[in-house]
This record gives C-alpha cells, structure tokens and sequence, in this order.
C-alpha cells in the first residue's frame, strides 16, 4: 500500500504544469512546488518549448532530482506541436487521476503553504474551483483605488455566471498589478510572513483567476473542461477564463484571501489575442460544436493535415436578468 493510501496520510494533489520557452523560470516554479508543505504531490509537465527540452536544462535537472529525491513525483511529456494552450489543457486534464487538480503556470512563486491552503478551502467550500491570484510585485507603491474593491462571500461559494461586460465580469480588475497586495496591507496582513495557522483564510468573488487554481477534477470535467480546444484556432486566449467560468456556472468557484501567489512578471509567450475564448464561445458548452477527440501526448504521421478550424464571431451570452443572484 502506498504512503498516500494509508489512513490518515495526505491524499495526493496532481499539480499541472504547462511551459513554453522558461527554463529558469519553470526551474523557480518547480522549486516552490518542492518547498510545499503538502508533501503528496503529483507533478506533471507538459512541454511546448521550441528546439531543446526545457526539462533537460541543467537549473531544471537540479531541481527534477530534488523533487523526486523529497517523494514528490514528476511526469515530464514533450509535446512541440502546439494547437493552442486550450488543446495542451486539455493534455493536461487527461493526464489527472487525483480528486483536485491544481493548475500551475510556468512563472509563478507559491508561498509555502499555499496547496494546503487551497486544499483546505475547496474542501471545505466544495465548489469547483479555488485560486490564488498573482501578485505583481513590480507595481508595489502604485495604488489603484478604482480596481481595488474585493467581494467576499459571506456564506457558502455558490454558483454564478459570469459575462463579459457586467458588473462581475469588472472583478478582474482587482487582479492586475500589486492591486490585491495593496488591498492585503490595508487590511493589517503581511502575506510573505502570515502563515495559515495565524491569519484567516477567507473566501471572495471573482471573474477568473490567472496563473493558480485548484479545481475538483470530476466537476472541471464535468463542465466541459478544456473540450473546447478544436473550436478555437490554434493562436488564442483566455481558455483558462472560460473553462474557469463554465466551472463556476454549475459549481462554484472563488479566490482565497490572502493571496499565496507571486507573478514573476516575464513576458508572454501567448503573443496572438486576437481571438479570446469568452468572447467567442458561449458560457453554456452545449452550444459548441461537437467534443473532440482527447489530445494525444505523440505526433501526428509526416504529412498529416493540419485541422479545419471554423470562423469564429464573438458570442454575446445574455446578461443576467435585474434582480437576479450575481
């Protein structure tokens, strides 16, 4: 019997990482998810980067060897042909056994108690998902009173819908730059010395969260997850945002606060916008066209054909009626 298995132990967490072109920066990453205090963890990586494994860098080596020499276990697949960061989501998700799944991004610094935290708060919530902002450290001292109203919830994480152009969809803003550090020291808290066994974890309102997000496995599938991937053309955005919101339309889903994530503020390699999920896919994924087939880890035949991606128009979901729940 594994050590995860037992009674009482852990259950294990699979942690799943997307990266493109970031050594160093997945060799940061990597090393915060080592120095978590929930020790079972299942990492997997899925790499797009152009010529050489970025896994195969020596920072990153150093880094796999720790991780595997502390317990933690690492899953690296090699996957250079891209047809967006839907379709390697997607990848990703097939690849999940464990009731939670955490989404990672590739630039990110995680506090280190921050999976025992959201661990604890999806639990207790019981919605599909819980995240962890990014902190853009580069704008502290740079106040912005206008994107820094936080909603918490008062009573359980229920399930709203979320659309481009209301009043909730504005959430988002309270996410860019050092806005939810800023709105953090206001209230008293130090999110780099607080620890969770001294400060409240509370739970607020948001449109998405970028970077960090823990989901309930069966629910994100359960709304779709990232089947949507074939609709899109391989050059968009915004694919975490609406599998984000289609989770939080049928499950709920919320922030934690304090915050326990750290944006390392590199540039992006998701360079073409033009085309952004929630605003050419409906809220309701019944309105897609059919599911594609589950992303495979190998390579097409010499000589494949490249898919047939469809025209997309922007989709205007309809807002919420006055009056209802946000």
């Amino acid at each position: 019997m594994s050590a995860s298995s037992r009674a009482g132990a852990p259950e294990c967490i699979d942690v799943l990482v997307p990266t493109c072109n970031r050594p160093a920066a997945l060799a940061v990453t990597l090393a915060t998810l080592g120095a978590q205090s929930w020790p079972a963890l299942r990492i997997v990586i899925a790499d797009q980067s152009d010529g050489a494994d970025a896994c195969a860098r020596a920072e990153v080596q150093a880094v796999l060897r720790y991780l595997r020499a502390t317990g933690r276990s690492v899953e690296i697949h090699r996957r250079p042909l891209r047809r967006g960061m839907a379709e390697q989501r997607a990848f990703l998700l097939a690849q999940a056994g464990a009731r939670y799944c955490l989404f990672v991004d590739d630039d990110v610094i995680l506090e280190s108690d921050l999976i025992a935290r959201l661990h604890a708060a999806i639990r207790s919530e019981g919605c599909g998902f819980v995240g962890s902002a990014l902190h853009g450290l580069s704008y502290l001292g740079e106040r912005r009173p206008l994107q820094e109203t936080i909603e918490f919830w008062d009573g359980p994480v229920a399930p709203e819908a979320v659309h481009p152009g209301t009043s909730a969809w504005a959430r988002h803003h309270l996410h860019s730059a050092a806005n939810l550090f800023h709105v953090q020291s206001s209230l008293g808290i130090d999110s780099a010395d607080g620890r969770s066994d001294t400060r409240e974890t509370r739970r607020y309102k948001v449109a998405w969260v970028g970077g960090c997000a823990m989901f309930d496995t069966a629910m994100l599938r359960a709304a779709g997850g990232f089947d949507f991937w074939a609709t899109l053309p391989p050059q968009h955005c915004g694919e975490d945002v609406l599998a984000q919101q289609r989770v939080m339309a049928r499950f709920g889903g919320c922030a934690i606060f304090p915050s326990g994530a750290y944006h390392m503020e590199l540039p992006t390699t998701v360079t073409a916008r033009a085309i952004d999920a929630p605003y050419v896919l409906p809220l309701a994924p019944q309105a897609e066209l059919p599911r594609a087939e589950p992303p495979r880890a190998e390579l097409p035949q010499a000589g494949s054909q490249q898919a047939d991606y469809p025209a997309l128009q922007p989709v205007h979901d309809p807002a919420p009626q006055a009056g209802a729940a946000p």
